[in-house]
Order: structure tokens, then C-alpha cells, then sequence
């Protein structure tokens, strides 16, 4: 598992580590290794919002700190995901497009959408109390990653490539573990903010996945690597929105 968690690091982040091959593979067959890592992205994230800054500067800090820590792979995935959205035609078409380099404007609207909703949603949690902002973001971040293990571990791949080297190792018995250790994020979500904060927030990003998966596999006939990052990025900002919803309303 610390082979799995490192291997996770070193993908879904920038940081210096994970980046061998032994645990690269730990982390392709440890769907856990996505909230786990969840974690420490999430603390990471929250760094913006521990230091005295003013809302707006805190937002975009949250911005910059996302990109300088999970790069651009999710990123690029959403980006990829707006274009196929957006073109007509048959899954194997829009697959061609996904696959294409070139940027079109469905890719520009969804990482519009997705810097705008992290943005706006930094902008909220900079008003909150400290604690309650952090176990927001961690809550998020860790619901992003689960969503990403909810579909290695329930959906098949569109085709061959980097996604179903994920996808071809795990399968709906292995949700379990994933789902545990989501509960710690819960847990401090409920603490720092409510119950109800902690709850919805997680969920939303489960919703999130499911509905990502069933689009996928009616317009994409599958998964690929391309939808995880997608999935992730609409996870977290939807658990973020959701969660500053909750706490503020509830």
C-alpha cells in the first residue's frame, strides 16, 4: 500500500516522488491509493487559505497552488472531454477528437468553467473559519480522488491504452477499500464544519463520477484516461460548491 500511495503522489501530483516503475504498478492495481493520496493533495491545496491573505488574492492563490501541485494531466483530460462534448458523431469520432492536440471550444469552455468554479469556490472559503475551509477542501479533494476509483473499479474502457491499464485491474469487489478510507475525510469534515457539510459533500462527488461514467459510455463507449482527469476536476468543484453551500445554508 505505501508503494500504491507513493506511486499515487507521483501521478496525480508534481511532487518528487512515486516515480519508479515498482510503484507506479502498486498504485495501477491499489484503486485506494486515489483518496489516499487524496489526502495529501488536499492539505497541499489548503495552504492558500491558512495564510492571512485577502479573499480575492487567496482565490486565485488557490488556483495557482491546484495547477503548481497536480500539474495539468487532469486538466488536460477535461479539456480534451469539452471538445468530444461538443462534436457530433459516433464514439469512435469523438474519441479521434479527444485524441487530437489540437484545442477546440469546448475545451476552452470546460477549463474556463472549471478555473472560474475553483476560483468562486476560493473565494468562499476564504471567508469561513479556518477549520471549517481546510476540512471542506480536504473532503473535496479526497471525494475527487474516490470518484476516480469509483470508475477504475465499476467502468470498462473505451479502447486500449493508458486508462485501461487501470480499469482492467479492478473490477466492483474492490470499491470497498476506497469507500473506507474516505471516512476520515468525513469525519474532519464533520468536525470542522457539520455533518451534513461532510456528507453531501462527499457524495456529490460520487454523483459526480456516476454521472460522468454514464455520459462516457454513451457518447465515449467507454472510460479512458482522459475521463478520469475529467472526472476528477468535476468532482472537486462540485464537492467544493456543494460543500460551501451546505455549511453556509445548514
Amino acid at each position: 500500500m505505501i508503494a500504491a500511495v507513493r506511486g499515487a503522489l507521483g501521478f496525480l501530483t508534481r511532487l518528487p516522488v512515486g516515480h519508479d516503475e515498482a510503484a507506479f504498478d502498486a498504485f495501477r492495481s491499489t484503486p485506494a491509493a486515489f483518496p489516499l493520496a487524496g489526502y495529501a493533495v488536499g492539505l497541499a491545496l489548503a495552504l492558500p487559505l491558512v495564510v492571512p491573505l485577502p479573499a480575492p488574492t487567496a482565490a486565485f492563490a488557490l488556483v495557482v497552488t491546484v495547477a503548481l501541485v497536480t500539474g495539468v494531466n487532469h486538466a488536460d483530460g477535461l479539456a480534451d472531454l469539452g471538445d468530444a462534448a461538443v462534436v457530433h458523431g459516433d464514439p469512435a469520432r469523438r474519441r479521434e477528437v479527444m485524441s487530437d492536440t489540437t484545442v477546440g471550444v469546448g475545451a476552452l469552455l470546460a477549463l474556463g468553467v472549471d478555473f472560474a468554479g475553483l476560483a468562486l469556490a476560493g473565494l468562499a472559503l476564504a471567508g469561513f473559519p479556518l477549520s471549517v475551509a481546510v476540512g471542506l477542501v480536504v473532503a473535496s479533494e479526497v471525494g475527487a480522488k474516490l470518484a476516480m476509483a469509483l470508475l477504475v473499479c465499476r467502468a470498462s474502457a473505451s479502447h486500449e491504452g493508458f486508462g485501461s491499464s487501470f480499469l482492467d485491474r479492478a473490477d466492483g469487489g474492490d470499491l470497498w477499500l476506497p469507500v473506507f478510507v474516505v471516512l476520515p475525510a468525513g469525519v474532519l469534515a464533520a468536525v470542522t464544519a457539520t455533518t451534513l457539510a461532510a456528507l453531501v459533500t462527499l457524495l456529490s462527488a460520487v454523483v459526480v463520477a456516476l454521472a460522468v461514467q454514464h455520459w462516457a459510455d454513451a457518447r465515449l463507449g467507454g472510460v479512458s484516461g482522459d475521463v478520469l482527469g475529467a472526472a476528477n476536476e468535476l468532482a472537486r468543484i462540485a464537492a467544493l460548491h456543494v460543500g460551501v453551500i451546505a455549511w453556509t445554508l445548514w
